[in-house]
């Protein structure tokens, strides 16, 4: 079979500034730390993995992925360096790296987990990497989203290629729920205080339960521990998404939707694909966001409650928004309305839906008319009217959500024309906002400190553009 160049080690080795031999001999030396002093890899053997796409054999993969992301500041993984896992033979990685083989996904999850954490280590951040498109993903994705494989795909042991397996053990029914409990405590946290603080601590969970997938389990059990990977690495994503680490939040979210599928939630699955979508919604590319809301919605299927179709909805009208199409957000915003009360409760909710009650509702409304009304300035009032209803209902536990609501009621007030109002709201949301570790919080504040140059020469708005320039913090360089 002719070979071909690999351009994913390609462009990553560019990035590096190494020379081939500096690679060759900085891999000789790591996996003689790690054991294998036996390697003798050389510079033609690099110039035929990248040239002629020749793949390494163990444990030269792995070696290569800690080495990119040590030099690189980021998550590197043995799929972003267009490289294959034994047993692959005849199969590419996708083009961003986001789709494996299903007895894969234990192995990824252990894998860019425990990259991460190593950079957290370290003090670094993600900020080098490239966000994949919308359609990339969806379009990556495509396939995966078919029907479920079925309870026994769910059972099969994980490919143990880059797992642990001295840290990896057999869990039964108790250690699970422990691990179930375990995802509440830390969604608690990161709605109350926002994800920078217990992001870590998610992801060195998420690593453990990576490992413990490395085992066959019963069927019932394989399916809740795919559960709360699933869970945790929504978590890990949101969490992510949350202090700016954009790349590594994508990932996570992908991941979350494999473990899903693979405890066959659909569900769940097309829920951590919203979460992308949202994601890119905030950094400004809706056409994008809602390429993968499409996916997100078919991979659902005829299984989710009304309750998520209508959270679904709310993101889909926020990205529409940002595209100025009022007449879809009206759309989606009234479907989202009428399937929250056609949810008669009586199937419970899972414990991922939880979070999105009637406050959320509200709170998502309030911001989709909000960005609606830098095109139709008509849609400030009802941005105003659901941001005082979120607040109102808003549970006291969950700060960044209350921060989000007062700083989306100030920006409807500012383009309302009511700055006095505005002043009061953004004036709450500041007082709160040091106490919270999301930087999102911060990127609303400098969405609705935009706002205020329009009033100025107010008075009470230029103490209050004085005070948030004094409270902004210095944004971290790309």
């Amino acid at each position: 079979m002719r070979r071909t160049p690999n351009t994913r080690l390609a462009d990553l080795f560019r990035l590096t500034g190494w020379s081939k031999g500096e690679l060759a001999r900085l891999v000789n030396r790591q996996a003689a730390a790690q054991g294998h002093p036996q390697l003798a890899t050389d510079t033609s053997r690099v110039r035929r993995w990248i040239d002629v796409g020749e793949t390494p054999r163990d444990p030269v993969p792995e070696v290569l992925a800690a080495l990119f992301t040590e030099r690189l500041g980021r998550v590197v993984t043995i799929e972003d360096l267009g490289l294959r896992r034994p047993g692959d033979a005849g199969k590419r990685p996708s083009a961003y790296g986001l789709t494996w083989p299903p007895r894969r996904t234990a192995a990824v999850l252990t894998e860019f987990t425990g990259m991460d954490l190593m950079l957290n280590r370290r003090g670094m951040v993600g900020a080098g990497a490239a966000l994949a498109a919308g359609s990339a993903l969806s379009d990556a994705l495509h396939d995966w989203a078919g029907p479920p494989a079925g309870p026994s795909h769910a059972a099969h042991p994980a490919d143990p290629a880059g797992l642990d397996r001295y840290e990896a053990a057999p869990v039964g029914a108790e250690e699970i729920e422990a691990l179930e409990h375990s995802v509440e405590v830390f969604r608690a946290w990161d709605a109350a205080r926002g994800g920078g603080l217990q992001r870590k601590a998610v992801v060195g969970q998420l690593n453990e339960v990576g490992g413990m997938l490395a085992y066959r389990h019963p069927d019932a059990l394989q399916r809740r521990l795919w559960g709360v990977a699933a869970n945790l690495a929504v978590l890990a994503g949101w969490m992510s998404h949350d202090v700016g680490l954009e790349p590594t939040a994508q990932k996570y979210f992908v991941i979350a939707a494999h473990a899903a599928r693979e405890g066959g939630d659909r569900p769940r699955a097309g829920e951590a694909l919203s979460r992308a979508a949202r994601q890119l919604v905030h950094l400004g590319r809706p056409d994008d966001a809602l390429d993968l809301m499409q996916l997100a919605r078919s991979g659902m299927g005829e299984e989710a409650l009304p309750r998520t179709r209508a959270m679904l909805s709310t993101i889909e009208a926020w990205a529409q928004a940002s595209l100025g199409h009022g007449q879809a957000v009206r759309r989606l915003l009234g479907e989202a309305e009428e399937l929250f009360v056609s949810d008669r409760a009586d199937v419970p909710p899972p414990s991922w839906m939880q979070l999105f009650d009637e406050a959320d509702l509200h709170g998502m409304q309030a911001l989709a008319y909000r960005t609606l009304a830098e095109h139709e300035p008509a849609a400030a009032r009802r941005a105003e009217r659901h941001a005082r209803r979120a607040l109102t209902l808003r549970d006291g536990a969950r700060g960044r959500s209350r921060i989000f609501d007062q700083l989306t009621l100030a920006s409807a007030c500012f383009l309302a024309g009511d700055p006095d109002e505005a002043d009061r709201s953004a004036r709450l949301a500041l007082a709160a906002i040091g106490e919270n570790s999301s930087h999102r919080t911060w990127d609303r504040l400098r969405e609705m400190y935009r706002l205020t140059g329009a009033y100025a020469n107010h008075p009470p708005i230029q103490t209050l553009r004085t005070d948030i320039e004094q409270s902004l913090p210095t944004p971290h360089p790309a």
